[in-house]
C-alpha cells in the first residue's frame, strides 16, 4: 500500500516507523523545511525511492499515496485533509486533534462518507495493552454502573518547548494544554465514560507560561447522559518536568487506575467478580515506553491497513476525533463564558477565544 507523511516535525518519527513496521510502501515524505526532511531521511535510512515534496498537492498528485498520515501544526490539519480526500482519494491518518473547529470536523466525516474513504484520528493510547484491558473491562459490564472518572495530564512544558515551533500554544493553529498535552486522556475518560455528554462546567487559566496565547491550566466537570460524572485536571506548569498521566473510573462493581508516562501501566485493578488476578493484571499490564508518545501508532496503522483492505470504519475513527475535540472546546467556552455548556456543541473553534488571557 504507497503511503506518504505530511510533516516532519515532533511526533512523525512514530509515523516512519509504523509505517515501516506494519510494511508500507513509503513513496513520499512532505515538509515545508527541507532540513525536517533530510534529517528524517537519515534517521531512519529512507531510500531514494522515497521522495521529498515541498508542496503536498504536488505529491498527491504525482505520487497517489493510498494512505496519508497528517502530523502537521493543528490548524492546518483539516484543510490538508480535505485536499488528500478530494484531489488525491487519500485515506487519512490525522494527528491529533483532527481540526480546532467543529464545523471542519464534520466536514472531514462528511467528505469521508462521500468519497468512500477511511479517516483515523491519531488517538493512539487507545492501543495501549492498559488500555486495551479497561476497555475490555468495560464492554463486558465488569463496573456495572459507572460512578465517575477522572483523568489527570501533570506535564511540564517550557520556553525551549514553544521556542522550537512558533505555532504552538496559539489560538489559530494550536490551542493551550487541554487541545495539545491532554486531549488524548480526555479521548479515554469520554470513551470509557460511554461518550454522550449531558453538560460541562470548566475554567482555564494562563498562569505561568506568559509568552503563548492559550492556557497552562484547565479544569472541568462533566456529566454523562448516563448519570456518570468526570473530572479533567490537565495542565503544562509542572516542575521541573513531566509527572504522570493517569485515568481513575469508580464504578460499582470495581475501581481501576491507569498510569505511569502516559496511562501504560495499570496501577490499581479490582472487582467484585473476581475473574482475574490483580497482581498478575498490574504485572502483566505494565509498560515503559522511552516517550510520552508511547507504542500506540504501531498498531493504530494495523489498524486502518485492515479497514482499508476490509472495508470496515478503523478503530479510531472521525467521529471519535470530533468527540474529543468537542468536549475540549466546549470546556473553552464554559471557561470564557462562566456558564455550563451544554452538548451537543454545535459551533465552536478556538480561534474565537483569541485575546483571552491578554492583559487589559
Amino acid at each position: 500500500m504507497k503511503y506518504a507523511l505530511i510533516g516532519c516535525g515532533r511526533i512523525s518519527p512514530n509515523h516512519i516507523v509504523a509505517a515501516q513496521k506494519n510494511n508500507l510502501e513509503i513513496v513520499a515524505i512532505c515538509d515545508l523545511e527541507e532540513h525536517n526532511m533530510k534529517d528524517k531521511r537519515l534517521k531512519f535510512r529512507l531510500p531514494d525511492t522515497v521522495h521529498s515534496y515541498l508542496d503536498y498537492k504536488e505529491m498527491l498528485a504525482k505520487e497517489k499515496p493510498e494512505l496519508v498520515a497528517i502530523a502537521t501544526e493543528s490548524g492546518k490539519h483539516a484543510q490538508i485533509a480535505l485536499d488528500c480526500m478530494t484531489l488525491g482519494h487519500a485515506n487519512l491518518i490525522i494527528e491529533k486533534p483532527i481540526a480546532l473547529s467543529l464545523a471542519d470536523a464534520d466536514k472531514i466525516i462528511e467528505t469521508a462518507q462521500r468519497e468512500n474513504l477511511k479517516v483515523c484520528a491519531c488517538h493512539q493510547n487507545r492501543f495501549n495493552k492498559s488500555i486495551q484491558k479497561i476497555r475490555e473491562a468495560v464492554e463486558m459490564e465488569r463496573f456495572g454502573r459507572m460512578f465517575h472518572g477522572t483523568a489527570h495530564i501533570r506535564w511540564a512544558r517550557d520556553y525551549e518547548y514553544y521556542s522550537r515551533a512558533k505555532w504552538r500554544g496559539t489560538w489559530e493553529q494550536d490551542g493551550g494544554a487541554l487541545m495539545n498535552q491532554c486531549i488524548h486522556n480526555i479521548d479515554l475518560l469520554r470513551w470509557m465514560m460511554g461518550d454522550e455528554i449531558d453538560c460541562v462546567v470548566g475554567m482555564t487559566d494562563r498562569l505561568h507560561h506568559d509568552y503563548i496565547e492559550a492556557e497552562d491550566l484547565g479544569i472541568a466537570l462533566i456529566k454523562f447522559t448516563n448519570g456518570a460524572y468526570g473530572i479533567v485536571e490537565g495542565t503544562t506548569n509542572v516542575y521541573p518536568k513531566n509527572l504522570e498521566e493517569t485515568l481513575y473510573l469508580f464504578g460499582e462493581k470495581g475501581t481501576v487506575k491507569a498510569g505511569g508516562a502516559s496511562v501504560n501501566v495499570i496501577e490499581e485493578w479490582n472487582f467484585s467478580d473476581m475473574l482475574d488476578n490483580p497482581a498478575q493484571v498490574k504485572a502483566q499490564f505494565h509498560e515503559n515506553p522511552p516517550n510520552v508518545y508511547g507504542y500506540g501508532h504501531t498498531p493504530l496503522y494495523e489498524n486502518v491497513i485492515h479497514a482499508i483492505e476490509t472495508d470496515t470504519q478503523p478503530y479510531v475513527d472521525a467521529l471519535a476525533g470530533k468527540r474529543a475535540l468537542e468536549l475540549v472546546l466546549a470546556i473553552y467556552q464554559s471557561a470564557a463564558t462562566g456558564e455550563m455548556v451544554k452538548f451537543p456543541l454545535t459551533d465552536c473553534d478556538t480561534i474565537r477565544f483569541q485575546g483571552r488571557f491578554d492583559q487589559s
